[in-house]
């Protein structure tokens, strides 16, 4: 059997061929087009397997741009795939925190994959990948770069939450002559900490797994740790959860019971 998950964020697109017990996965960026971008990668995960249409069983799509899939067979949302996804790359997981390119979500999930709570910031790019896109541009470099350039310094106070306001404020502090790792630690403080602040409200997890795009960068965890007093983990392909939880929901590995975050 095989079964495909893709995850078409604001930023990158993920794809997850599952089979057998293994599996496989592109990624590439979304671009201005959510359904060209699940199309072509949809096609690359085929040919890197050596596989058809006609050779795949199911295939879901999930993230922000799901809905532009006229080709899957079912849209689900993010959050229902993202706590599948973490509970198979980590066993026993029962929060997850997502930081994608444009919302934020701290996850409960009954430690099997299912959701039982969540909290989300949709409303404004703070806290989000997007946020940090437009901090590192402004301080002219690139957001790959940020946790190596942070690495160890004392943040510097980022007052405002709001990106337009903090990106002003980041040009001030630069004229001010602070240093660009100082800025950055503060960036990533002022991330985490908005988003340690839904989880607070949700309640305290014994086993979080922080998945997203943000989740490579290693300043972002480190804050986070800190800010929540709890151990966060992440893996190599934490950034894949939305996928792969796609494409095990397909397969019927882990069983998707009616939710109401559907």
């Amino acid at each position: 059997m095989h079964t495909v998950g893709l995850d078409v964020g604001s930023i990158m697109t993920k794809a997850v061929l599952f089979s057998d017990d293994a599996w496989q996965s592109v990624v590439m960026p979304t671009g201005y087009s959510p359904r060209e971008a699940g199309e072509q990668a949809f096609a690359r995960l085929l040919r890197e397997c050596g596989l058809t249409r006609g050779d795949i069983d199911v295939i879901i799509g999930t993230g922000y741009g799901r809905v532009a899939l006229s080709f899957i067979d079912k849209a689900v949302t993010e959050i229902t795939c993202h706590a599948r996804g973490a509970h198979y790359l980590v066993e026993g997981t029962d929060m997850v925190i997502d930081i994608g390119g444009q919302d934020s979500k701290v996850i409960l999930t009954d430690g099997a994959g299912n959701v039982t709570n969540f909290a989300m910031n949709d409303k404004c790019a703070a806290g989000t990948g997007r946020f940090l896109q437009v901090m590192a541009t402004a301080l002219g470099c690139d957001v790959s770069e940020l946790a190596d350039l942070a690495r160890d310094a004392e943040p510097a106070q980022i007052s405002s939450m709001c990106t337009v306001f903090a990106e002003s404020e980041v040009i001030s502090l630069l004229a001010q002559g602070v240093g660009k790792d100082r800025i950055i630690a503060g960036i990533h403080r002022s991330v985490a900490t908005r988003v340690a602040a839904m989880a607070e409200r949700l309640g305290q997890g014994k086993r979080i797994t922080f998945t997203g795009g943000v989740a490579k960068n290693e300043g972002v965890r480190e804050c986070l740790v800190r800010e929540l007093g709890l151990a966060i983990i992440t893996v190599p392909e934490s950034h894949l959860a939305g996928a792969l939880g796609a494409a095990l929901i397909a397969r019927g590995k882990t069983p998707a019971p009616p939710c109401p975050f559907q």
